[in-house]
């Protein structure tokens, strides 16, 4: 059996994300992903056992980043301001600085059918936890977990990915979008 490279493993998740990107899921196949990758079809599946797995683990190990990413930037001694604004830039930073994974994992999670197979997410299960001790020790409203997550990442979601708005622009509506979140989340 071959052994794994992780250059041509790199290569493989890149190339997907650029295929699914431009062709979506179903434009994608395997002979696409290793040509675009520069190996062979049988390479690909030393890595994956068929495409629907790929794509899974792709989406899993990517947004598993996402969360660790965030969740890195805080610390105990935050007060929820901070932690917000924390979160937010942090959040608002990752799409700016990985667009193209950003994107792949907004896209995948947007298709029941392919992301209803991800069972156990470490990332988001801590960030719930993380609202979970929020609300217990009264610094965020006792709001629905879904709902603190769509108030705090869904409006970034929206600034970051505004193509025709100017950077300084963008940085004033992050401002203001911070203050609006403090504001309907904080005790």
């Amino acid at each position: 059996m071959r052994r794994k490279d992780d250059e041509k493993e790199k290569s493989i998740k890149e190339a997907v994300i650029k295929l699914i990107l431009e062709e979506g899921f179903h434009g994608t196949s395997i002979s696409k992903i290793a040509k675009a990758a520069g190996v062979s079809p049988a390479t690909v599946y030393i890595y994956y056992e068929n495409k629907e797995v790929m794509l899974q683990d792709i989406y899993l190990e990517y947004s598993e980043e996402i969360f660790d990413y965030l969740l890195s930037k805080l610390n105990n001694g935050m007060d929820g301001q901070q932690l917000i604004e924390i979160l937010v830039r942090g959040y608002y930073t990752y799409i700016q600085e990985h667009g193209e994974i950003f994107h792949f994992v907004d896209q995948f999670s947007s298709c029941p059918a392919l992301a209803s197979q991800c069972s156990e997410r470490r990332g988001i299960n801590n960030l719930i936890i993380l609202l979970e001790e929020m609300k217990e020790k009264k610094v965020f409203k006792n709001f629905k977990n879904d709902n603190l997550i769509a108030i705090i990442f869904y409006p970034i979601k929206s600034i970051a990915i505004q193509q025709c708005i100017e950077e300084v622009e963008q940085a004033e509506l992050l401002k203001e979008m911070i203050m609006i979140i403090q504001d309907a989340l904080l005790v």
